[in-house]
Parts: structure tokens; sequence; C-alpha cells
């Protein structure tokens, strides 16, 4: 794991990575969100996902209910390995691991961890859509991806993290803590 957080990689590395977005707005039985975010951040090599870089932590208005506890969002890039469904499966079981429970869409949660891209690849199946079919939009995922990997490339749009962050709509006000 790069030793700064926000150090930026070149965006060929970053094309090659698994982008993980992590977020948190209820900090379950940890003392904080970013104590609950850091926990998840260092479990991840252990699960077989070295983490080759990662962003500061973002702070946002929660969204799309401003009236819930605001968001801490932050990125990490880890190595793209095997296949995607195994990494997402992955994800959804250390969130249960660390307190996740679903619910309502879009509720006030404990942590959230999903993959927005998986190297290069384009997949539309039933409950995997690479990239995130919404993370583009997102200033609270393109903030802290642009913050690490400024030169990544959107496999659809072709745009850079960067670009996207300027543009993104919803979170706007999000922003490093």
């Amino acid at each position: 794991m790069q030793d700064v957080i926000g150090a930026t990689i070149p965006a060929l590395q970053a094309d090659d990575a698994a982008v993980v977005a992590l977020g948190c707005n209820l900090p379950g039985g940890y003392a904080s969100c970013e104590a609950l975010l850091e926990a998840a951040l260092a479990r991840l090599p252990a699960l077989g996902l070295p983490v080759l870089a990662r962003s500061r932590w973002w702070r946002s208005a929660a969204w799309p209910d401003p009236m819930q506890p605001e968001y801490r969002n932050g990125i990490a890039l880890v190595e793209a390995r095997g296949e995607p469904q195994a990494l997402l499966d992955t994800l959804l079981a250390l969130e249960a691991e660390l307190g996740r429970e679903r619910g309502a869409r879009n509720a006030a949660r404990t942590l959230d961890l999903d993959l927005v891209a998986f190297g290069r690849r384009v997949l539309d199946r039933p409950g995997l859509t690479l990239p995130h079919p919404r993370a583009h939009e997102r200033r609270f995922v393109m903030g802290p991806l642009a913050e690490v990997a400024p030169g990544w490339r959107h496999p659809v749009l072709d745009r850079t993290a960067l670009d996207l962050a300027a543009a993104a709509a919803v979170g706007p006000d999000a922003h490093p803590t």
C-alpha cells in the first residue's frame, strides 16, 4: 500500500486496478465512521486484495436525504485479480463482518463497499454492473478517485476521474477532511 495517503499513481496502473468505494454515515460499534472505514481498509490485504493506493476520507451531506448524518467516503485501488463477482462477494462479506445490515436503498448505513470498476471490464449482469452505473455522477466517489488516480479513464465514457469529479452533480459539497 502506498505510504502517503492521497499519493497519485500512473493512469495505466489505475486502469488495471479494481476501484473500491468506501462509505459510512453510521459508525456502528466504532468510535467514528473514519475508524470503521480504516478497519475495512485494513482488512482488504488479508482478504487477498492488496491496496495499491487510497484516498483521504471525504465528507459530504447525506444523499438523497440530507437529514441523515453526513457521510465519509473514500476510494481504494486494489489489485484486480480473479473475477469481478468474486471481488464483489468478498466486499459484501466484509460489510456484513463489520456490522452492515441491509435495509432500504439509500438508507443510513454503517459501511458501504461498492465495486466501481474492475480494470477496463464492462459488464451488465444481474447484481453486477461495471463500471458502477452511477459512480461517475457522484463527487464523493470521483473526487477521491481523482485524488489518487486523476488520469483513470472511465471504461465506457472515456473521461478521466479528474474530469468526472469536476462535472459530478451528486454530492457537490464533497471535500477531503
